[in-house]
């Protein structure tokens, strides 16, 4: 929901509001179920203010929602009731405007809401509630004082940053420090920011018996600070999300109603940071076990020493991520067993010891796990042979460990399994029936069960 509209979002229905504008009787009940004063009051889904020096901020271009657990003195809480509220003017106690909530049951909130109409901004007022059964009402609340605010901040804040400035190419590694300002704002309470544009919404979840469950949203530290004081600064010290390219704060200004001023930006633009990669021989083969040794950037290392890797290893059999800790002068060393059938893919980012978490590492494997296929015969994408001339096919493989190939001529005539032999290669008898133009495609299988990469095998009989 937008700041524009309403800062605010309630995350429950509350049903339909019963709404009187003079002082409609509430249903009769129990005769022995006498009318107590209601309990916790809300305006706005916010906790009442009863300290008329510090009243609580709202939005109310729609009207204001009040609301408190009307009570009786029947035990079995099965009597109907109904809740009255009245508001004035702090500055004119005779403008009263009432609305009901009829039919409310006992020991749940009963809301009503006061009509925008009677809600000037910039006016502080004061409200009370008492509940209602036939004739008899009970004593009011103390009052609750609320200052209507439906106008938002006038400027936009201003951002600043002393170590990471505006759309200039930086060194990453430590944190950036942004200051905040309220941009001649004079009842800026405080900042919402955000690395994306679009910003959490300030929503009050509800409880048990309807019970607004509000919460301060400046103990969101992730997305919200409080300024120094009303129309001042704040200063963050944030990670960016990504470590290294261009990256956009986005920020607005909050009134003590929770109003959003115009968004602003700022841009940074930070030089990778990423570890290298680097495996104990240069070409790791598939299914053997290989050490890689991982990196910090070096001007990384100096700002903060790496204490840690994330490793994500993408396109072997199961995917999967893993932590490695980081030795005193930030490297790492691993083993893994590559086991990819296609090669595989490891992202590799650092975390340092001031939370800088590095853009990713890359390092790819590049080799093959397909059988090589030879025929005198009927050579590979050549011609030979003929219909009724037999063809021997050669498998040889091109990792260790395999234990038979799987093959079949034209995709569409079963598949054949033959056991490899003690040098892990096989050979095939094959008699073409008719001539035209063959497909024939292998896949290997490893002793530990393995399928590996299909070759196709292209060729014509005369």
């Amino acid at each position: 929901m937008s700041f524009g509209a309403r800062p605010r979002a309630v995350l429950v229905s509350l049903g339909t509001l019963g709404l009187v504008l003079t002082g409609a009787a509430s249903p009769a009940s129990a005769a022995d179920a006498a009318p107590t004063t209601p309990t916790q009051l809300f305006n706005g889904y916010r906790h009442c203010s009863t300290d008329a020096d510090r009243p609580s901020y709202h939005w109310a271009g729609d009207g204001l929602v009040v609301e408190g657990i009307p009570g009786t003195t029947d035990a079995t809480g099965n009597s109907l009731t109904g809740v009255r509220y009245q508001a004035w003017p702090v500055t004119d106690p005779t403008r009263i405007t009432t609305v009901t909530r009829d039919r409310a049951r006992p020991g749940f909130e009963a809301p009503a809401t006061l009509p925008a109409s009677a809600l000037a901004d910039g006016q502080t007022y004061a409200w009370r509630a008492q509940t209602v059964v036939g004739d008899a009402v009970s004593g009011w609340s103390a009052p609750c004082y609320v200052t209507i605010d439906n106008t938002r901040p006038a400027n936009a804040p201003t951002i600043t940053s002393p170590n990471y400035p505006s759309d200039v190419w930086t060194e990453g590694g430590e944190p950036v420090e942004f200051t905040l300002s309220a941009g001649g704002a004079d009842d800026v309470e405080g900042f919402e920011f955000a690395w994306q544009q679009v910003m959490p919404v300030i929503g009050t979840s509800i409880g048990e018996y309807g019970i607004p469950q509000p919460v301060d949203p400046y103990s969101n530290t992730k997305y919200f600070k409080r300024a120094d004081a009303l129309g001042g600064s704040a200063t963050l010290s944030l990670v960016p999300p990504t470590g290294s390219g261009p990256m956009t704060l986005w920020v607005r200004s909050l009134d003590p109603a929770y109003n959003g001023s115009a968004i602003t930006s700022y841009s940074i633009l930070v030089n990778s940071t990423a570890p290298t990669v680097t495996p104990a021989v240069p070409k790791p083969e598939f299914g053997e076990p290989t050490e890689f040794t991982l990196r910090p950037d070096p001007e990384l290392q100096a700002k903060s020493p790496v204490v840690s890797y994330s490793v994500r290893s993408t396109g072997g059999q199961n995917d999967r991520t893993f932590e490695v800790a980081a030795g005193a002068d930030g490297t790492a060393t691993m083993e893994l067993a590559l086991d990819g059938i296609y090669g595989e893919n490891l992202q590799v980012t650092s975390k340092s010891a001031n939370g800088w978490v590095s853009n990713a590492g890359w390092w790819s494997s590049d080799y093959e796990t397909t059988p090589t296929v030879a025929s005198d015969v009927y050579p590979e994408n050549g011609s030979g042979g003929g219909a009724g001339v037999p063809g021997t096919f050669t498998f040889t493989p091109k990792v260790k460990d395999v234990a038979s190939y799987t093959y079949t001529f034209n995709n569409g005539d079963p598949e054949v399994t033959v056991p490899a032999g003690a040098d892990h290669t096989a050979s095939i008898d094959w008699t073409p029936a008719s001539d035209g133009w063959y497909d024939l495609t292998v896949y290997a299988t490893t002793r530990s069960g393995i399928q590996l990469a299909p070759y196709d095998y292209f060729f014509t009989v005369n």
